[in-house]
Order: C-alpha cells, then structure tokens, then sequence
C-alpha cells in the first residue's frame, strides 16, 4: 500500500467523493443535499485520508477547540477498507492539538462500537442526561 497521508486542508477535499459517500453509501445522511455537506465542511474541523493523492477516506469533528468536540461523517471508501485507514484517521483525529484537554468528545456509530472503543469511547456514564 502507498504511504497514506492525512490532512486537515479543506482544499484538497474531495468534496464531490464525500457527497456522494454521504448521500449514497452511509448509514446516517442517506438523500444529504451538496449543499449541507459543504455547509458542515465549512463550519467543521476535516479530516481527509489519501494515497497517491486521491482520497480515501473521512472524518469531520464539529467542536469549540476548548470543552467540546463532536465526531462525525467517518468513513473509509469500500475499496480501502480493511487496511487500517479508518484506524489511522481516527488517532490522527484525537491526536489533534485543538482537541487535547476537552470534557467531553462524543460520536454516534451503529455499527462501529468495537474500533471506537480502541481509542477509549464508551457508552455514555449518564445517558438519562443526554437529549436529543
């Protein structure tokens, strides 16, 4: 496998392979409008993997840089998964200098429980305090 390289520039996001990730191939944003997925890219801290320079994979974390982060969208194009790019995306994510020293860093996953938990994700200590 070529060298995998992950960045936080937006400019090299394949913003046409994420929609259509998002819109066509998950579980959760199923029908996303292009233009709510580059609203959420804006207005989020991006995570994109890439091998030979084409992208492979995703991540964005919506946070305030001080208490608070959120993770969401990750995914690893079908084809590469299996490899461990959605493990290195992740640990470059909480490796992140704007996300060290935070109360609390949460996601949502249906099916990903198991790689979460890898990296120190638990259910939540207080779900009955958690709405949505």
């Amino acid at each position: 496998m070529a060298t995998l390289h992950i960045s936080t520039d937006k400019t090299a996001l394949d913003v046409p392979l994420i929609h259509q990730f998002l819109s066509e191939h998950s579980t959760w944003a199923i029908g996303i409008p292009l233009e709510v997925v580059e609203r959420a890219i804006e207005n989020s801290l991006c995570f994109g993997a890439y091998l030979e320079g084409k992208q492979v994979a995703f991540a964005r974390v919506t946070t305030d840089c001080a208490t608070f982060a959120y993770l969401a969208d990750v995914f690893v194009v079908e084809r590469w998964r299996g490899q461990g790019i959605g493990k290195a995306l992740v640990e470059t994510v909480l490796e992140h200098p704007d996300l060290q020293g935070l109360r609390r860093f949460m996601l949502a996953t249906s099916d990903a429980h198991e790689l979460y938990a890898r990296f120190g994700f638990t259910p939540p200590a207080r779900p009955a305090t958690l709405m949505e």
